[in-house]
């Protein structure tokens, strides 16, 4: 049977294919915070608590992760005790614990090791969060056309993950009160609660577009909003999926809630 070739794969493929090029790493790097990977665990989890499968290499340890259950499976022969959590908790657990990453190994074309600095690069470029700010728009128009294509990619990427959280998107550059000049996203449609999580998802679609000193903000309106209906007349306009099946019942496996990851032993 051939192995499906998944986003992480082809995300690595283009890395490779071009070394030097820094939007393609940080690509990769984007495509393994967004999948949910299996972590390899030592034994099944003890409440809350797990103890991943260490391998030791002369100068670094690793923990093994695969973006598919069977790849795992492949990896070790037989059924194995796993937990499954986005790539973004993975390297938050790590970060500082000179544990790095092996992704994939032997089993996919993607696989790589990720040494232990590059995951705490990782865990600490995740951790820049959004800051707040009061500014009224003025006026609104079509977004720049020097806008980098990178940063549209990314958008439309990330938004497409955020099925259910929101309903459209409007992306426009604005002039606000204090004459300052920049580009808004407007989200519509908007999932009580899902707010933070949004937010960070573009401010990540910034941070891996390899934007240096780039600034993207958002605003949250109500479809009532006077602001939203001048957003629509001229903003670039996203169409968030909308969410497929029931909604997940609340797991209480360890890393079924990204929300309360794992602690690790």
């Amino acid at each position: 049977m051939t192995d499906e070739i998944t986003p992480l794969d082809r995300a690595h493929a283009a890395m490779e294919a071009a070394p030097g090029d820094e939007a393609a790493r940080l690509r990769f790097y984007e495509r393994l915070t967004d999948s949910e990977l299996f972590l390899l665990l030592q034994d099944e989890a003890d409440g809350d608590q797990i103890t991943p499968e260490l391998f030791e290499l002369p100068d670094s340890r690793f923990v093994l992760v695969f973006d598919r259950e069977e790849r795992l499976t492949r990896f070790t022969g037989q059924a194995s005790p796993y937990a499954a959590l986005p790539g973004r908790t993975i390297a938050g657990m790590l970060a500082g614990q000179t544990i790095g990453l092996g992704v994939n190994l032997d089993v996919a074309p993607s696989s790589i090791l990720i040494p232990p600095e590059a995951v705490t690069w990782l865990a600490q470029t995740l951790g820049h969060t959004p800051q707040e700010a009061e500014a009224r728009p003025v006026e609104v128009g079509a977004p720049g056309a020097g806008l980098p294509e990178a940063l549209l990619g990314a958008l439309d990427t990330k938004l497409g993950l955020a099925a259910g959280l929101a309903r459209k998107a409007y992306l426009v550059a604005v002039t606000y009160d204090d004459d300052s000049r920049g580009h808004l996203l407007g989200l519509t449609g908007t999932k009580s609660g899902a707010e933070p999580a949004l937010a960070r998802a573009i401010n990540e679609a910034l941070v891996f577009s390899g934007i240096e000193a780039g600034a993207l903000d958002v605003v949250f309106l109500a479809d009532s909003d006077p602001l939203t209906a001048r957003l629509a007349r001229v903003g670039l306009r996203f169409d968030l999926p909308e969410a497929t099946g029931p909604e997940r019942v609340t797991a209480t496996a360890p890393g079924m809630n990204p929300d309360k990851p794992p602690i690790l032993r």
